[in-house]
């Protein structure tokens, strides 16, 4: 059994360089993998995040920094029995984030497609896929609250909740 802490758009060091405590209770404990879908804004929180647990991300269209150059557009992949898909939700074509993170990783027969960009917690099934769009952390917009997702994957089953906090 494996335990994922998901956040996207954290926008740092814009909303400040130190996670919520939320986050930080969180990747203190008891976490496998941490995955970014996005919009880091700074190196600095990749290399925080790191220090607590593997980290896959991506790159958002925020990410102007020499360093994030490097980062993939698109991550796959397979932990346990789940192949997962991520991506930032900006690129591609179709008339909302979810619909564009879709038709990006269609072809990649993901069980899990992780998302970013809009800063909305979102979670669907789209045929047997299933999309996943954590919120923020730290950047909420237009939400009530900050949130952030975590994912539960044992052998081939995934289990997979918002957390929100003020």
């Amino acid at each position: 059994m494996k335990k994922i802490l998901i956040i996207s758009d954290t926008h740092m060091p814009k909303k400040g360089t130190v996670f919520p405590e939320p986050i930080l209770d969180i990747v203190r404990k008891d976490i496998d993998y941490i995955f970014h879908a996005g919009d880091w804004t700074t190196q600095s929180v990749y290399e925080e995040l790191k220090t607590y647990a593997p980290v896959y991300g991506v790159k958002g269209n925020v990410d102007k920094e020499d360093w994030s150059k490097t980062l993939p557009e698109k991550v796959l992949v397979s932990i346990e029995d789940v192949k997962i898909a991520m991506v930032h939700g900006h690129l591609g074509k179709g008339r909302s984030t979810p619909e564009r993170a879709y038709r990006g990783c269609e072809r990649d027969s993901a069980d899990l497609i992780i998302f970013g960009h809009s800063h909305i917690p979102f979670h669907d099934l789209y045929g047997r896929t299933v999309l996943f769009n954590p919120g923020s952390p730290t950047d909420k917009r237009r939400q009530k609250q900050f949130s952030y997702g975590i994912a539960v994957i044992d052998q081939s089953t995934i289990t997979l909740n918002h957390h929100y906090f003020s």
